[in-house]
This record gives C-alpha cells, sequence and structure tokens, in this order.
C-alpha cells in the first residue's frame, strides 16, 4: 500500500479552525486524495484524534441489524448484530411488507412482491418436505442419520475415533435430457395465499402477552408467526416468543417466569429447543445458514442452558434443527493423485481432516437444496447455441449459467447482452436488487408486478434471465428465482465480488465463484474517474492517493464524532451544492451504523433539524422528508415523504407512489439522508459524504470501504476521524467468513455428474 503521508508530511492539527467550522467551500477544505498534491487523499491517514470515541461507540461489525459487516440481514435488517431492540423493526418489516402502490390499487408494491416470491419458495419448501422419505418426528427420539451423526461426535469427543461418519445424501440429481429430444419441463404449483390471522386470534395473544408482562404491541407479530392457535401455543410455550425477530433471550425468559410461576427453570426442555434454533436465527442474521454444532453448544451455555449437549440432541429429535456433514472434497486433483501414489508405494498419507457437523434451520437448508438443484438443472438442460459477440456473450450461448464480474462500468456489459438477445428473437429479463439501469427488482419479477409473467405451467416465461448486483441476491430470493426458470433458460449472474453482501443468511455469488460451477467471464471496463481509480484500489486492499483536479475526492478531517455530525450538515446543505454543483436531494450520506453519536439516528436527526424542520406529526415524518424504506429485511428504497392520511404515508420513491400504512410506519420507515452502507449497497447518488468517526472504526473491513466509497458517482466527501483505522482496514480488513452449504452440495452434484 501506497502510504500517503510519505508524500506530505501531516498538518499541524492546531491549523483547524478553533470552532470545528467547515470551509465556505468543499476545495477550501480538504482537497482530495492527491488533489493536486496539496492535501492526503482521501486515503490518508489524517492526525486527527485528538478527542476520545464517543460513549455510545458503534458496536465493531455492524452495520445494522442485518447489516453488518457480516452482511447480515434485516432492516436492511435494524441494528442486528448488536442484537439491540431493533431488531424488531426487521420482523416488522418482514412480516408486512405490503405496501400498496399509489399509482394503481391493482398494482403490487414491492412489499407486497416480497411477500409473493417469500410464499412461493415456502410452498416450493413444503412440497420437498413432503417428499423427504424419513421425516424425524416431532417427539421422537434422534435417529437415521442424525442419530448416526451425533454418535459420531460423542464419540470424538470422548477420545474414540468412530468407525465411520455417515454422509448427508442429497437427491439424485437428474439426468440431462438427450440432445435430440426437448428437455422435460419442470411443474412448479401455485403459490399458496397468504395466511390470513382473525381479529379473535390476535386479541387472544394480546391477553397471553399481557399476563406475560410483555408489549401488547407484539400481538400482530406473534399471531402472524405461530398462526391460528398462537394464544394457546404461547401460553403452553412461552420460549415461542422467540420467533419473534427482535425478541431477545432474556426477554423471552422474563415472559415465561411471569407466565409459569414455579415451574419455570434454566433447565426447561421446551427453553432448551427455543434457545437452539433462536441461536441458529441469530447466525442467520449474521449471514450464516449453519452453524459447527461446537458453536452451538457454547451458544447455549452462554444462555445457562445446564446440558448443552442434550439441549442439542432434543432440538435434533423435536425436528427444531437439521445435521448434516458434507464430505471434505479436495482443492483439486492434485491432492487425489498425491494419495494414489503414495498408496502405491506403501506410504501412509495423512487422513483428510473430517467436515464440521453442522446444525441448521429447515427453512434455510432447504433453500440451500432447492438452489443447488436448480442450478445444477440449468446447467444440464440448456441447449448449446452459438453467439457472435463478446466474450459474455458467447458464454451465455453456450452455458446454462454464467457469472460476470466487474466495477460499476461493468454494468453495460450484462445490459448489452440483455439487449442483444431479445434482438434475437429471444425472452428476455434483466432484473437487480433495486430498480436501476432499467433493470425490475428480482421481487417485482417473481410476482408478476415485472417482467414477463408466468407460463401455462407456472415457470417465469423467459429464455435468458441477467440478473445484476449479484452479491445482493440473498439466499431465498436466489432460490424462488432459480425455481421459477424453465428448463432450458439461461442465467447470467453479473456483480462486483468486492462490495458486501446479501444483508441476510448466505453468500450466494461469492459460493458460485468458488465452486466453479460455471464460467467466470471477468470485465475489463475499468470504473472511470478519480472516484473509480480509488474504489479500484481499495478492492486490491490499496489505499492509494488519486489525482482529483475536479475535488473529486475530498477529505474532511474531524475531531470527534460531534464534529462529524457538524461537518457533514454543512457539506450536504451547503458546501457540496455551492461548490460542486450537486443539490442536497442527490447527495447521500454513508455511515457506519445506526447507532453511536454519529450513526444513522444522529446523523438524520441533525439533517432534518437543518434541511426539513418540523414537528414530525406523523410518527415522526414530515411533508418533505428524506425516508428510507425497507419492505423486507435485506432491501431499502430511499424516497421523499409526500404526504400522510388515514391510509398511511405517502413515498414517492424515484417516481413510484407507495403507501406505507400507518401501523408499519415505526418498523418498516427511518430518515433516509443517512444510510448504512449495507442500505446503500446496490445504488449510486452524484454525490456521497461518507461519516468516519472515531468511535466507528471496529465497524470498518475492506468490503464496507470499498462499498460505502464506491456509492458517489461524481463527488466523495470523506469525514475523516479514524486515523489509521481505515489504511488498515482496506490492508487487512477481511469481512467475516458466513458458514453456507451451497458450496459442497455443488460439489456434491458435481462429483455424481462426473461419475455418471
Amino acid at each position: 500500500m501506497t502510504d500517503p503521508s510519505a508524500a506530505t508530511p501531516p498538518p499541524d492539527p492546531a491549523e483547524a479552525p478553533a470552532d470545528g467550522t467547515a470551509p465556505d467551500t468543499v476545495p477550501d477544505g480538504e482537497p482530495g486524495p492527491g488533489a493536486s498534491g496539496t492535501e492526503e487523499t482521501g486515503t490518508e491517514e489524517r492526525e486527527t484524534g485528538t478527542g476520545e470515541p464517543d460513549a455510545g461507540s458503534v458496536e465493531a461489525g455492524t452495520d445494522e441489524a442485518g447489516e453488518e459487516e457480516a452482511g447480515t440481514g434485516a432492516e436492511e435488517a435494524p441494528d442486528e448484530a448488536a442484537g439491540s431492540g431493533d431488531g424488531a423493526a426487521a420482523g416488522d418489516a418482514s412480516s408486512g411488507g405490503e405496501a400498496a402502490s399509489g399509482e394503481a390499487a391493482a398494482e403490487l408494491s414491492e412489499a407486497q412482491a416480497e411477500l409473493a416470491a417469500q410464499r412461493e419458495l415456502r410452498a416450493r419448501i413444503e412440497q420437498r418436505k413432503a417428499e423427504r422419505s424419513a421425516p424425524v418426528e416431532a417427539g421422537t427420539k434422534l435417529s437415521g442419520t442424525a442419530a448416526d451423526l451425533l454418535a459420531a461426535v460423542r464419540a470424538v469427543e470422548s477420545g474414540a475415533r468412530p468407525a465411520a461418519v455417515p454422509r448427508v445424501e442429497e437427491p439424485a440429481p437428474a439426468r440431462p435430457a438427450p440432445a435430440a429430444a426437448a428437455p422435460e419441463r419442470t411443474v412448479r404449483p401455485p403459490a399458496p395465499a397468504a395466511p390470513t390471522v382473525t381479529e379473535e386470534t390476535t386479541t387472544a395473544v394480546r391477553q397471553v402477552l399481557a399476563r406475560g408482562g410483555a408489549p401488547e404491541t407484539l400481538a400482530p407479530q406473534v399471531a402472524a408467526v405461530l398462526g391460528e392457535g398462537a394464544a394457546r401455543a404461547l401460553a403452553d410455550d412461552p420460549w415461542q416468543l422467540l420467533a419473534v425477530p427482535g425478541v431477545r433471550a432474556e426477554q423471552a425468559d422474563g415472559f415465561a417466569r411471569a407466565l409459569l410461576g414455579a415451574e419455570c427453570g434454566p433447565a426447561d426442555p421446551r427453553r432448551a429447543v427455543a434457545l437452539t434454533a433462536w441461536l441458529l436465527e441469530q447466525a442467520a442474521r449474521q449471514g450464516h445458514t449453519a452453524l459447527e454444532i461446537g458453536a452451538v453448544r457454547e451458544g447455549l451455555t452462554r444462555l445457562s442452558v445446564p446440558e448443552p449437549d442434550k439441549a442439542v440432541d432434543l432440538a435434533v429429535s423435536e425436528a427444531a434443527v437439521l445435521v448434516f456433514q458434507e464430505e471434505n472434497e479436495p482443492e483439486d486433483d492434485t491432492e487425489d493423485a498425491d494419495g494414489a501414489q503414495a498408496a502405491e508405494e506403501g506410504q501412509g498419507q495423512p487422513p483428510r481432516p473430517e467436515a464440521p457437523v453442522l446444525l441448521g434451520l429447515e427453512r434455510f437448508a432447504l433453500a440451500e437444496e432447492s438452489l443447488a438443484d436448480g442450478l445444477a438443472r440449468l446447467v444440464r438442460t440448456v441447449h448449446p447455441a452459438s453467439w457472435d459477440g463478446p466474450e459474455l456473450a458467447r458464454a451465455a450461448g453456450t452455458h446454462g449459467l454464467v457469472l460476470h464480474t466487474g466495477g460499476e462500468a461493468a454494468r453495460a456489459e450484462p445490459a448489452a447482452l440483455a439487449g442483444e438477445a431479445r434482438a434475437r428473437g429471444l425472452r428476455v429479463a434483466l432484473a437487480a436488487h433495486t430498480a436501476r439501469d432499467g433493470a425490475v427488482p428480482v421481487a417485482a419479477l417473481l410476482s408478476g408486478a415485472a417482467g414477463p409473467g408466468r407460463d401455462a405451467e407456472g415457470a417465469l416465461a423467459l429464455d435468458l434471465l441477467v440478473v445484476l448486483d449479484a452479491p445482493q441476491l440473498g439466499l431465498e430470493p436466489a432460490a424462488a428465482l432459480v425455481e421459477a426458470l424453465p428448463d432450458g433458460c439461461r442465467l447470467v449472474l453479473s456483480g462486483d465480488p468486492h462490495v458486501l453482501g446479501a444483508a441476510g443468511p448466505g453468500r450466494v455469488f461469492a459460493d458460485l465463484l468458488a465452486a466453479r460451477i460455471a464460467p467466470v467471464i471477468a470485465s475489463r471496463t475499468p470504473d472511470p474517474g478519480p472516484i473509480g481509480e480509488l474504489v479500484s484500489g481499495i478492492g486490491i486492499g490499496e489505499l492509494n492517493q488519486v489525482a482529483a483536479p475536479g475535488k473529486e475526492v475530498v477529505i474532511v478531517p474531524v475531531r470527534d464524532a460531534g464534529e462529524a455530525v457538524h461537518r457533514t450538515v454543512q457539506l450536504v446543505a451547503d458546501s457540496i451544492p455551492r461548490a460542486i454543483g450537486v443539490p442536497t436531494e442527490h447527495t447521500q450520506v454513508i455511515t457506519v451504523g445506526h447507532g453511536g453519536s454519529a450513526g444513522t439516528r444522529a446523523l438524520n436527526a441533525a439533517l432534518k433539524q437543518r434541511l426539513n424542520p418540523g414537528p414530525g406529526r406523523f410518527g415522526g415524518f414530515d411533508p418533505g422528508d428524506r425516508a428510507a424504506h425497507s419492505p423486507a429485511p435485506g432491501r431499502t428504497v430511499t424516497g421523499t415523504v409526500v404526504s400522510a392520511d388515514a391510509e398511511g404515508l405517502h413515498l414517492d420513491c424515484g417516481g413510484t407512489r407507495v403507501v406505507v400504512p400507518k401501523e408499519r410506519v415505526e418498523s418498516e420507515l427511518r430518515h433516509g439522508w443517512a444510510l448504512t452502507a449495507h442500505q446503500a449497497a446496490g445504488a449510486r447518488w452524484p454525490a456521497a459524504v461518507v461519516v468516519l468517526p472515531g468511535d466507528a472504526a471496529g465497524g470498518l473491513s475492506r468490503p464496507w470501504v470499498y462499498t460505502a466509497f464506491g456509492r458517489a458517482e461524481r463527488h466523495l466527501s470523506v469525514v475523516h476521524g479514524v486515523d489509521q483505522a481505515l489504511p488498515r482496514a482496506v490492508a487487512e480488513g477481511v469481512a467475516p467468513e458466513r458458514t453456507t452449504r451451497l458450496r459442497p452440495l455443488l460439489d456434491a452434484l458435481l462429483a455424481d455428474d462426473d461419475e455418471a
């Protein structure tokens, strides 16, 4: 990494204005990285650490519930990793994403599209569950593969080596259809209607919550999660309250003590089962689809479960969680060749380490299995064709699945492929995480609100689907999308592998790149300008000086979080519009988390006071406020508040009118002048202000910095107060790994094909 301080001595901190005010114009502030060589670049580590980090610092690694560095999901998952109370908002968002479009009542909103997609996936999962040959019945003892796996674990822990560790078998892949015959169509039943919960059920749940001292406002969520028998289920097992997103273990324990009295204890089997599943739900918010069994036991120990081993066994026997162990595949053919040669020469070879035993929730396990099977189906059923044109077009003509990588400028390549395919007479759709560059949202495509709709067999009427922003594609939407594609359809997934992953469980795009199941076409189109040069360097771990003659990148040093908020407001409201020519409404603030003295809450409060002061008569909002709408975990759309009435809060989201019912305003809406990087991923603005106060240092990683800096098109201001933490994060700060099963599932399917 190039050290900017080596080129230019750090300025004396005494030169900073005594009152901490910003200069009149951005150019007079801190010229951007390498701008005329007079200031350190956005990459430099400016000596500004004269103030102590605020007490309310952001939890390390968090972006927001569901949006931490791990790329978790909720609200864009509100305050997820920290496990804060804001997580309840994520639950609200996921349970109610049905905001209706103001343009036409018949038109589905993105929230309804999300729910429709989830219902379709649940239908697929229920179908898969019904086809399972040996289900584990609730209440029975451990049996079959699960019993063998856990018995093997016990043997290892006791010092003995098990004779054999069974492998969880995956369904045998379907054989490819003969080349001369048309591929067999996969018939998909229609998604079931959304379940309805009566007012009587909600009232009964409210009464149970009141008896246990829990907020009665949770009643609609509990009823939606537990169904018509929610009141009885909750009274019989108070720990069922943990099924509501945002509820913490200590809250459920308090509720259970109030309901059960002397019968309540830490060893209660109901508590053990519920907490085991809850730990896996929390892991899913951090991006994991499964956890090693040892990690689950450690989590149960921290929650004062007396016998965590028995708790895990009970949770598996009750079918609350599933147990898996995939075989470790060799990294390459060399390992197998070396082993065979050693055997011939009579030399022993150390055994390959056994794969860990994993625990997971059925919902995510079936989604990963469905996704793996669906991708293998697309690969097998495509009819190769010779397409002229760039490398991406030739690959798409030959293969059923193609992966495309590149930065923001590279998005034009898959978009051009879609246009060329339409010209060939093919049925084509261009989709993305959010609507941008002519792409429709994935949720809207699945629901039929946009795109070609479904054919007579229930599949999307497509010959080619191109998906942009593939790293933001979550596990369950990806599974639903692939399930909906007809046999023989081509799928192109395109995205920047350096950005933050999806805010939720899974790492679909990264797993596919690692699995080598499809050709990978890497774009050679660089992102232009000083911002593109800066972001490209960050992607390879280098924070370089860049020439910024037009003030494209500016560094604004700050001493503490209070000054960071002050300078941010001045940049957005005055300096950038006046000096750069970008209006306030086209400037987006990005920070590390929701909490802390310079998180989104503090910044949005200060920006509202300056830009649109008002009493917040409707749930804290006034007409003209910028809002961040999260109708479902992992998706955030920015808009402007237009009006409010008895129906709800009316938003203008990029020309689309959305109505958020008043009962969901608190759970689905935040002010949107400031976002986290996870919320901002997949979108860009003419100008961006990235705020890095001292207490945010623990939340930085290379993917976070890359994503945040890359949201700016024309101008980037960095409010810099983290000193050496910024270059350290770029050089060393790799986001935490996620435990997933997609790659081993794909490896197994490919191995079966090779053996056949």
